[in-house]
């Protein structure tokens, strides 16, 4: 044994995440993993880990672990106040926690979603190669709640050095999302296409980790009816009945039937981790097929 960390306060939503379950969306199990992987990873290097160790992921309001043994930690991701026993300590830099201490990640500053990493990482049983937790299959480790422990890897030989370390300035204004247009953007009218484009959307209060859902105008569609459930990708821009545009994180489902006007890259995801209910969001058209039918007969606007 390695040693422990206890939950102490869970939080509103604090999950165990990796790297995720990447490979098994043809058996439909979602991905799943930290929403703000280049957080998870410098949290991960400043920790002394390897860039794929579990981390912890808070929502909002943050949490406290007491670990049983002396362990290196990091708090990063969205900025919030951090202490040990109630002592103020370094966000976003290693921090040394003795044996017993409560180590405290307090609500967020900015952005929605911090990441504690701890020296050695924490070693739940995998499901499929992760130690993830998918809300939207029940894989992996369910949400913390008080007094539940997480056993700890091997304390890492030493940590790196770093004279300057270059967190992300937190959530932004305005949420820019590169898109790439397709595989059903014929399924809309040209206007809906310009609207994507063009018009203000709003983060909606009811995203989570499997979809960034918006408000705005709605998108018209040129064709009526139902797809059959087809493949789903991270990032996929799906639009449901009510015409507004819905991006697929992390847990997203693997199938759906709702048509996907376009797809924005995981690369530029982990802005949408961060940005907090009525955030700007807008739609950058990034790539489009030569045409509706995609033969170059009919340019889009």
């Amino acid at each position: 044994m390695n040693g422990v960390v206890e939950v102490v306060r869970a939080g509103a939503l604090t999950t165990v995440q990796d790297a995720g379950r990447i490979g098994w969306a043809h058996l439909g199990v979602p991905r799943a993993g930290a929403l703000d992987a280049p957080a998870r990873r410098l949290a991960n290097r400043l920790a002394g880990n390897g860039a794929d160790a579990a981390v912890l992921e808070t929502t909002v309001t943050g949490c406290a672990v007491r670990p049983d043994r002396p362990v290196v930690a990091v708090v990063g991701g969205a900025p919030c106040r951090v202490t040990v026993d109630g002592r103020p300590v370094a966000w976003g830099a290693p921090v040394r926690v003795p044996a017993g201490a409560v180590l405290d990640a307090g609500p967020a500053v900015r952005g929605l979603r911090s990441y504690l990493a701890f020296g050695g990482g924490l070693l739940p049983e995998p499901v499929l190669g992760s130690r993830s937790a998918d809300l939207l299959s029940g894989l992996g480790p369910a949400p913390l709640r008080d007094g539940d422990v997480l056993p700890l890897g091997p304390a890492p030989a030493g940590l790196p050095g770093a004279d300057a370390v270059p967190w992300p300035g937190g959530a932004a204004a305005e949420l820019v999302l590169p898109l790439h247009l397709g595989p059903r953007h014929t399924w809309f009218t040209d206007e809906a296409l310009r609207t994507l484009t063009t018009a203000e959307y709003r983060v909606s209060a009811h995203s989570n980790r499997i979809g960034l859902r918006t408000r705005g105008p709605a998108l018209t569609r040129a064709r009526e009816g139902e797809l059959p459930s087809e493949g789903m990708v991270l990032g996929a821009v799906q639009v449901p009945p009510d015409g507004r545009p819905v991006v697929f994180l992390n847990d997203h489902p693997t199938t759906g039937g709702y048509p996907v006007v376009g797809v924005v890259h995981e690369t530029a995801l982990a802005g949408a981790a961060q940005a907090v209910p009525g955030t700007r969001v807008r739609f950058v058209c990034a790539g489009r097929p030569a045409g509706r039918s995609g033969t170059g007969a009919r340019p889009l606007p």
